[in-house]
């Protein structure tokens, strides 16, 4: 027990599935003081998302609290009014949601949803909310406080909208800050700065923190606690240095071994006639246009050169906005490029029809969302033969098998073909999306994120299937991701992008022990990494010297 009394206390708390009484979280007991950060962690399924909306009364009308206590501040949760649980909500306990675009109102200005929770628990005016909505969005960043207030949340990136959803929320200074998932999908430096701020805040107004995450190296880094959740039992609990250095339990063991991790540099053939290369790329996207005004071009890509070897797989990283999407879309021909070219086995694609047409059917993409990429109306053996029915000669009985084949491979047979893509999980469908992009044995991929929704034990197999199928079918991936820890795993070469140009590039030790260029540097330093103590567990370390942290990243 700690010396200090909690502020939350959950104590054998059980939901279930009120329809099949199938239990979603089981007994869970854990605490947390004033002051204090812990993490919970575990796979998707787990229940912890699930636990920590219930300390709300934030759970879904089908989920049911069979039995448990939860109590705040002394007083019991689940037995508090309506009335009493609206005003603890925002006031006393606030909640930073995981995708910040879908709980700020799209038709709402910033100023007014910021307004909204002052106005409701603080009796102040006015005048008195504005200045407090403009001190704290300088707090946490914004470099045009007055603007955004009259701007709306699509205006904003994901890094900036996430700031202000942590700004609505510590406005109101609350005991208890519950985040989760607060930086997926965000990038390593935008990651860190939302990490940090959210420190800073909480521990000037002395608030205590749950947070919900998969990213065991973020916990690490923050947390003091750990609750290490499966399947909707908590399996372990202790302070954060134990937990990870001397794990008990297995499934434990199992999370922080499926952590991404170094594998020796391959040995591939010699530098030859690149299967891809792109010389000077430029894509510029149109200004807005107004009855009265036109905006000029605004340039994505500024002359970018690379090359992709036979059988290589070249990671490009960057920030978001660095332009590694949108590269990653002009070379697989989804994006026109305003200039430059693109040259396949040594020849330009831009010259002739034939030659485009053939680098289209060679080259195929992974996208980073597969939900979104697969059509809901197809079952699953009707989308990965879609491909093959640009293959000339191939019969329907040939069609067939090669599904079959590929699906087998990707390790989804018996009965998947017929299926549907919303009876799959996000691993699966990950999958379903890389043998679409195999099917027709094509000699480069495109892989844009292909794993930043998935939680780490499913992209450990992700990608070590991905990496098994590269090795038998010999194909050459451009691979594009913010996770620094997957690119020191997958990359034979990096490529790091700023701001629509290419500031570094090299193998992939080079990047990762010798970074030269000073946003490279800052991209490394914002990542604590975790390496294995060779007994089953980790230790937490970060990869450059303290002072590179800060280091200011030229323009």
């Amino acid at each position: 027990m700690n010396a200090i009394k909690a502020l939350l206390e959950v104590k054998d708390l059980t939901l279930k599935i009120g329809a099949t009484g199938k239990t979603v979280v089981n007994d869970v007991s854990f605490s947390v003081s004033p002051g204090e950060i812990v993490g919970i962690v575990g796979e998707s399924g787990s229940g912890k998302t699930l636990a920590a909306r219930a300390l709300m009364g934030f759970v879904p009308p089908a989920v049911r609290m069979t039995s448990g206590s939860i109590l705040f501040d002394g007083e019991e949760v689940t037995t508090m009014p309506p009335k009493r649980l609206r005003a603890m909500r925002g006031s006393r306990v606030g909640m930073v949601f995981q995708e910040p675009m879908t709980s700020l109102n799209p038709s709402m200005l910033i100023g007014r949803q910021l307004d909204e929770g002052l106005a409701l628990h603080r009796k102040l005016d006015a005048a008195g909310r504005k200045a407090l909505i403009l001190d704290m969005l300088r707090r946490v960043g914004l470099r045009d406080p007055e603007g955004a207030l009259t701007a709306y949340p699509h205006q904003f990136s994901g890094g900036m909208r996430q700031r202000i959803m942590l700004a609505s929320v510590m406005l109101l200074k609350p005991a208890l800050l519950i985040a989760d998932e607060p930086t997926t999908a965000l990038d390593a430096v935008v990651q860190r700065d939302v990490m940090e701020l959210m420190v800073d805040l909480t521990q000037a107004n002395g608030t205590a923190v749950l947070l919900i995450s998969h990213d065991l190296g973020m916990v690490a880094r923050y947390c003091s606690r750990i609750v290490v959740m499966c399947q909707g039992d908590v399996v372990e609990q202790g302070l954060a240095e134990d937990i990870l250095a001397r794990p008990q339990h297995p499934y434990t063991r199992k999370l922080l071994a499926a952590m991404p991790h170094r594998l020796p540099a391959r040995a591939l053939p010699e530098a030859q006639t690149p299967i891809v290369a792109a010389r000077e790329l430029i894509v510029d996207y149109p200004g807005r246009q107004g009855f009265f005004r036109k905006e000029a071009p605004k340039r994505a890509l500024h002359g970018i050169s690379l090359e992709v070897q036979p059988r290589q797989v070249v990671a490009v990283v960057g920030g978001s906005g660095s332009g590694k999407t949108t590269l990653g879309q002009a070379i697989a021909g989804l994006l026109k490029p305003t200039g430059g070219d693109i040259l396949f086995n040594g020849k330009p694609i831009f010259k002739s029809e034939t030659a485009y047409w053939d680098y289209r059917l060679s080259c195929q993409m992974v996208f980073q969302d597969p939900y979104s990429s697969l059509d809901p109306r197809m079952t699953i053996g009707q989308l990965v033969a879609e491909p093959l029915r640009l293959v000339p000669g191939m019969s329907t009985d040939e069609r067939k098998a090669r599904v079959a084949e590929v699906l087998a491979e990707v390790g989804l047979k018996d009965g998947f073909a017929s299926r549907y893509p919303h009876e799959l999980s996000g691993g699966q469908r990950q999958r379903i999306a890389i043998a679409r992009a195999i099917v027709r044995r094509p000699s480069f991929v495109i892989a844009d994120e292909p794993v930043s929704a998935l939680d780490v034990t499913v992209r450990a197999q992700v990608l070590e299937l991905f990496a098994e199928l590269q090795r038998k079918h010999g194909f050459s991936c451009l691979f594009i991701s913010h996770d620094l820890g997957v690119v020191e795993q997958v990359a034979d070469r990096v490529i790091v992008m700023h701001e629509g140009r290419i500031v570094e590039e090299g193998s992939r030790d080079e990047i990762f022990d010798n970074p030269r260029h000073a946003y490279t540097r800052k991209l490394l330093s914002a990542v604590p990494g975790l390496e294995s103590t060779g007994d089953g567990g980790v230790r937490l370390f970060w990869r450059l010297a303290d002072q590179d942290k800060e280091m200011a990243v030229p323009g």
